[in-house]
């Protein structure tokens, strides 16, 4: 029996570089035998979080919008994958904010294990990682259970599209099969 694997792209573009990651290991992923539903938190309302912390109490974040659905199908999957844009050397503003409404699943109990991430950025060097690693695992680590599995790094794409035969591809592609 295969695992529920949940992958959550956090790009505005269209044809984007990291919703190409993310595709990648989405076919890994479904090839190995998981179930894999990807969403996209582009067009989604996602407002901020206010910091009331209603939610540690009652597991449910006092704002309507649609980040309360998507952190409660997050509870509910064994694997989670994040697909962003490097952004100043970090996850984009979107991923952030949408983390941030994640709390109310921090005292639930949450299915996942594996959390995997996968980035894109126009800078090539490896260390353009080195950021938006820290701010997974900085969200990571608040959830005992949970740990940082694998991440894949698409840089020197800028343009969308231009992630179009880069090796990273295949890298997310086998980690996907992984999972």
């Amino acid at each position: 029996m295969g695992k529920n694997v949940l992958i959550i792209t956090a790009s505005l573009r269209h044809n984007s570089n990291s919703d190409a990651l993310a595709a990648a290991f989405a076919r890994g992923a479904k090839e190995a035998g998981n179930a894999v539903e990807t969403v996209s938190l582009k067009g989604k309302a996602i407002g901020f979080c206010v910091g009331c912390l209603t939610c540690q109490k009652t597991q449910t974040c006092v704002i309507r919008d649609d980040a309360a659905a998507l952190a409660e199908k997050m509870k509910c999957a064994d694997v989670l994958v994040f697909a962003s844009p490097v952004y100043y050397y970090s996850v984009s503003g979107l991923l952030k904010t949408f983390l941030d409404r994640c709390n109310p699943i921090y005292p639930s109990d949450y299915a996942f294990r594996d959390v995997y991430f996968l980035a894109t950025a126009a800078e090539a060097d490896e260390s353009a990682m080195d950021g938006p690693v820290k701010a997974m695992e900085g969200w990571i680590d608040c959830f005992e259970k949970a740990r940082l599995a694998g991440t894949v790094f698409g840089g020197g794409v800028d343009a969308p599209g231009e992630i179009s035969g880069h090796g990273s591809l295949p890298k997310a592609y086998e980690l996907g099969k992984r999972v």
